[in-house]
């Protein structure tokens, strides 16, 4: 079979496969008319695709029809590692803040996340999750300035804090004034809804809290650097009111 060929079918099964999670049942005869290919053809691609573990059902006789089990795909969820940190980190911050909203089912998926982790990723984890700190929900004056950060700022932020990377930012002060800065960011800190940057700042000599909603840039330098312990950011952490 030719390259072409090969490419052709791989395209055809991966359409034929969200095809047939559709409700609706598919004849063979309507799927070969809609692909421009023969039934035969299409006999194969589904003996393949339940080779490959699809649950295909077929109804047998006139007017019957295929398709794929509609419980499919329930506890089959695959997550690439960073977006299954991402989740775990999320369930953690919900529960530290008590939220009610289905807080009882959520230990069940918890478990199941880290058990898919490996020890040296979940140690790596557990370190993630020390530097997200909750504090006190942000006063109704701070909440009514509260603005959404830009996609690119909250990407690069995100990336820079995950991999411990120094990020250069450009910073909007309250009075509307901008600098610029080289910073590292080691903790990130929730005063529901407003996150704030906890990092060492290069400008200063010193740690800074920065609102992330007035980061207008973000860029990640790709210099590492190593976490600073604590103390060194108590002072511009008093009266958040943590809850850790």
């Amino acid at each position: 079979m030719g390259r072409a060929n090969v490419s052709d079918r791989l395209q055809r099964l991966e359409l034929l496969a969200a095809q047939l999670k559709q409700d609706a049942l598919c004849t063979v005869s309507g799927l070969a008319q809609q692909f421009g290919v023969s039934e035969r053809t299409i006999t194969r691609d589904l003996a393949l695709m339940r080779e490959q573990g699809l649950p295909i059902d077929a109804d047998r006789g006139r007017g019957g029809g295929v398709r794929l089990d509609r419980n499919w795909g329930v506890g089959r969820l695959n997550l690439a590692y960073p977006d299954a940190v991402d989740l775990l980190v999320s369930i953690e911050v919900a529960e530290r803040m008590e939220s009610p909203l289905f807080l009882a089912g959520l230990g069940a998926v918890k478990r199941q996340l880290i058990a898919s982790f490996s020890p040296d990723r979940r140690e790596k984890v557990e370190r993630l999750k020390s530097r997200i700190l909750i504090g006190d929900t942000a006063s109704a004056y701070v909440q009514l300035g509260v603005s959404a950060p830009a996609g690119p700022v909250v990407q690069a932020l995100h990336q820079a804090f995950v991999e411990q990377e120094r990020l250069e930012i450009a910073y909007r002060r309250e009075d509307g004034a901008t600098s610029q800065r080289l910073v590292e960011p080691h903790y990130l800190l929730l005063q529901y809804p407003v996150w704030y940057v906890i990092a060492f700042d290069y400008l200063r000599k010193t740690a800074r809290v920065f609102r992330c909603d007035r980061i207008t840039e973000a860029s990640r330098t790709d210099e590492a650097f190593s976490l600073l312990p604590r103390t060194v950011f108590e002072n511009v952490l008093e009266g958040s009111a943590l809850r850790l």
